[in-house]
């Protein structure tokens, strides 16, 4: 892939995410941090899918790796881990592949729909279970580097303390 590629590959995954912030009114302190990593979590897609890794791998671990980053930036960030974890993820989602599964199911050719849908719903699950690893990931890790649980009340909201 070549320079211009990678560059408009990224930029549209970034502006996807901010766009997508926008619309679901995330703080705008995260902003800048989740279009960062929608772009390198999409970029690291990009990456393994063209190692030849399989579609579905290169989603998981670019999923986990995101949701990962996500959760350590929400830390630092001192916000919910949410935001990140759903922006991080926006430039995943087959919305392409859902629409033509109804296309064609619409025209009445189900094989071909039954075919995008299927690979649609194997793209949801890898997103869903490359998030939960990630999350898992970051919960061990975390768990490690904590030695008298103070952490926890330090991220807690004053709200809820």
């Amino acid at each position: 892939m070549s320079l211009q590629e990678w560059t408009r590959v990224l930029l549209s995954s970034a502006m996807g995410a901010l766009g997508f912030g926008w619309l679901v009114h995330a703080p705008k302190k995260t902003w800048f941090a989740s279009a960062v990593l929608a772009a390198c979590a999409f970029g690291l897609y990009r990456l393994l899918f063209s190692a030849n890794l399989s579609d579905s791998a290169a989603l998981f671990l670019a999923s986990a790796a995101g949701s990962f980053a996500a959760l350590l930036l929400a830390r630092k960030l001192r916000t919910i881990g949410t935001t990140f974890l759903m922006l991080s993820i926006v430039s995943f989602v087959p919305g392409l592949g859902l629409y033509r599964c109804m296309q064609f199911l619409g025209a009445g050719d189900t094989g071909m729909g039954a075919e995008f849908g299927v690979a649609a719903m194997v793209t949801i699950a890898m997103i869903a279970l490359g998030q939960a690893a990630g999350s898992l990931l970051f919960r061990l890790f975390h768990r490690q580097n904590r030695h008298d649980g103070t952490e926890w009340a330090e991220f807690t909201p004053k709200s809820a303390r």
